[in-house]
This record gives structure tokens, C-alpha cells and sequence, in this order.
């Protein structure tokens, strides 16, 4: 433990010294009432607690995901109104924007680590006009790309040297499917 962890423990120790003599003073001649209070707020925290820890299962049931089937792929919109797209490259699930405004496949700094792209090695010898203005861009190969049943050895994309939020998915990549948006799904066949 260093420095900060003491301070959060003293923090912690003097706030729980405070409730509970507040507590005390509270229900002074009225324990049994006093301890069922706070009984009934421990088991609300602790309820609060274990909903936040099951969120990450609980989400993937409230929010759709892609579902893949023997000829298509059905995304649905988002919350933000946008189809994020998961792609199997090289066995990893990536998260890709459908951007139909761009032209190629753009991978965020992060997203390429998680490749195992060293950003150190690559050109940026590209640049790329953005909403945010000019970018420089360095050329890659993306190995063994697979949505649902569809595959392909190699897909050329694009590292982005500027800073974004995840990987946006072009028309270099989306133009080998037939696209039909209908309602909040986005479907993508071959």
C-alpha cells in the first residue's frame, strides 16, 4: 500500500467513525430499531453494488448485438445512432464504426496495438482529410478478416496518426456487400 491507499483508509475510517456515531446518538435507546435501519440500507448498497458488477452481463442481454447468419449479417443501430461492426481479425474481435462517408478502413492507434502493430515501425507517408482537418495515415495489410461467414486473407487499411475514439469501418471494406438498411438494422450480405 503507498501513501494515497493510507489516505483513502483513514478517509474511510473517519466516515464510518462519523455514521456510526451518528448512529449511536440517533437510536440512543432504540437499538433494535436502529440496526434494522441500517440492515436495510446495507442490503440496498449491497444490491446497488452487485447490479453495477453484473452490468457487463446484463448489458449484452438489454442491447442487441450483430447476429450472423449463413448469408447475412444483421447490426443494430445504437444507442447513438450508429452501426458498430465486430470483425474477427486474426482471431481478435475489433470494433469498427460503419462509416459509409469514408473511404477506407481506419484503424485507431490503440486498435492497431492491439493488433500487435508496433506504431513505431510504421510510414506515415498517407494523409487523409477528416472532420478534424488533416491527418497523417501509414498503410497496413489486415491478415484474416472474417464477419459472421464471410472471410478475406487480407484487407488494406490505414493507422491513423491523429487521435480517435475506435477504428472506423469504409466503403473499401463495406462495398464488398450488398447494404440494406431497414428500420434500426443494418444488413450486410455477400
Amino acid at each position: 500500500m503507498d501513501g494515497d491507499d493510507y489516505g483513502r483508509l483513514i478517509y474511510l475510517g473517519l466516515l464510518l467513525a462519523a455514521v456510526a456515531g451518528w448512529g449511536l446518538s440517533e437510536y440512543r435507546g432504540r437499538m433494535g430499531q436502529g440496526f434494522r435501519a441500517f440492515l436495510a440500507w446495507g442490503l440496498i448498497v449491497v444490491g446497488l453494488m452487485a447490479g453495477y458488477g453484473l452490468w457487463q452481463d446484463i448489458r449484452h442481454d438489454v442491447m442487441p448485438s450483430q447476429v450472423a447468419h449463413a448469408d447475412a449479417v444483421e447490426i443494430p443501430r445504437a444507442a447513438d445512432g450508429h452501426y458498430y461492426i465486430t470483425l474477427m481479425i486474426d482471431g481478435q474481435p475489433m470494433e469498427f464504426m460503419a462509416d459509409t462517408g469514408a473511404s477506407g478502413v481506419v484503424l485507431s492507434k490503440a486498435d492497431a496495438e492491439r493488433l500487435g502493430l508496433n506504431l513505431a515501425d510504421l510510414v506515415y507517408a498517407g494523409q487523409s482529410q477528416t472532420a478534424n482537418g488533416i491527418v497523417r495515415t501509414a498503410r497496413v495489410r489486415l491478415a484474416d478478416v472474417t464477419l459472421g461467414p464471410f472471410h478475406d486473407e487480407s484487407i488494406g487499411a490505414f493507422v491513423n496518426e491523429g487521435d480517435m475514439e475506435g477504428s472506423l469501418l469504409g466503403m473499401e471494406y463495406l462495398g464488398r456487400y450488398a447494404i440494406e438498411i431497414t428500420g434500426d438494422q443494418m444488413i450486410l450480405r455477400r
